[in-house]
């Protein structure tokens, strides 16, 4: 594929994204550490959280443009799972930042992972809910597919964040050295499990459920055409564009890795000068890194296409918990530094209130409006407790 045809496969705004990020990158190489050093002061970290909060919003879209029009490309579930794990690599690389950055930060992965929850199974969900019910009445999605994204909910984030503080680990809410080789070890190989059973044999189980235009069950014509590809030409190009698109989603990913550091500063600076609750960090990376996932999700509820938006949403937490809690303990074991998995007791409520409504919402196999109002006021909630604890 020659260049003028690459040119034409990304768009301008693509080509603007790249070189704003990689410019402010430059910057921050050759200015950062003389801005942000010790001396800093709060006019500068204003400037800079700005700046690069900026920068990496605007790659993180990027990387969900990128990774969106692969999914197009390849069907669901692996065009949803791409953009998943996409999104959820940044945040394990912003909280690896703020963990290996000049403060003490043992909650930041609990704390990321429970704003997570909150953000994506109460405010997107309950967005999609509503909204979508609003436009279409009641939507169509695939129970028994749903239902499995909340076993493994239940079952990895009580695992991470709910077994920590009833067990004798190494005490408040922590794991023992042992405990957090074996539990990450479980927890990467179930979402292994999960991920090679979504991606074989049950793949039907993740698609929008719907008659094929000759009145075949979705099933069977999902299965008949799994594999099917264009031949000649049309093969060649379509697969030159996903390696194309592959390394612009990858370029698009690297300014995130390589600010990260910078923002773990700043955010740490800004906490500590204006005394602000300590989960704030957690919950800030969170709204960074997932919404542009979440105003996808949105769309494809608005689109009348929920079953995508509970792939994006309900997948999001998934890997969120399956790559997130064992990366944080192996880096934590790796670096020496304490790591607290453990709920608070309010979070504990929230969990399991979140957990329970979240299987309520879903057992049927059409959504209802008033269940999506439940969930966001359950996020309104979750907020209050943020600085009224």
């Amino acid at each position: 594929m020659n260049d003028l045809n690459i040119i034409k496969i990304l768009s301008a705004k693509t080509w603007l994204r790249l070189a704003t990020a990689w410019l402010i990158v430059l910057l921050f190489m050759i200015f950062g550490h003389s801005l942000l050093g010790s001396g800093m002061s709060v006019a500068v970290a204003v400037v800079a959280f700005i700046v690069l909060l900026s920068t990496i919003i605007l790659s993180a879209f990027g990387v969900v443009n990128e990774a969106d029009e692969l999914a197009h490309k390849l069907g669901e579930p692996y065009g949803t799972l791409i953009l998943t794990l996409s999104i959820v690599s940044i945040e394990v690389i912003l909280i690896a930042a703020v963990m290996l950055g000049p403060g003490e930060n043992p909650t930041i992965g609990k704390d990321s992972i429970f704003s997570v929850m909150m953000i994506i199974m109460n405010l997107v969900v309950g967005l999609c809910i509503l909204l979508g019910g609003l436009k279409y009445g009641e939507q169509e999605y695939n129970a028994q597919g749903t239902m499995s994204y909340l076993g493994m909910i239940i079952m990895l984030g009580g695992l991470g964040m709910l077994l920590p503080n009833f067990i004798v680990g190494a005490g408040n809410g922590m794991f023992t050295n042992t405990q957090a080789t074996i539990l990450s070890a479980l927890i990467i190989f179930l979402y292994g499990c999960f991920l090679f059973f979504q991606m074989k044999g049950y793949r039907h189980l993740y698609v929008q459920p719907k008659l094929g235009s000759m009145g075949i069950p979705f099933k069977e014509r999902d299965l008949q055409s799994v594999g099917n590809t264009a031949l000649g030409e049309a093969s060649v190009v379509n697969r030159s564009e996903m390696w194309i698109r592959s390394l612009v989603l990858l370029f698009m990913i690297l300014p995130i890795v390589l600010l990260s550091h910078n923002m773990a500063v700043v955010v740490d600076f800004g906490i500590k000068a204006a005394k602000l609750p300590t989960l704030l960090g957690g919950v800030l990376i969170a709204i960074i890194v997932f919404t542009p996932e979440s105003m996808t999700a949105v769309k494809a509820a608005l689109n009348n296409e929920f079953q995508r938006a509970i792939n994006l949403c309900h997948g999001a937490f998934v890997s969120t918990v399956g790559l997130t809690v064992p990366c944080v303990l192996i880096i934590g074991m790796l670096t020496g530094k304490v790591v607290i998995f453990g709920l608070t007791s309010s979070e504990m409520i929230l969990f399991v209130i979140t957990l329970l409504l979240s299987v309520m919402t879903f057992l049927g196999k059409r959504t209802t409006p008033i269940v999506g109002i439940m969930h966001l006021v359950l996020f309104a909630v979750f907020i209050m407790l943020i600085f009224n604890p």
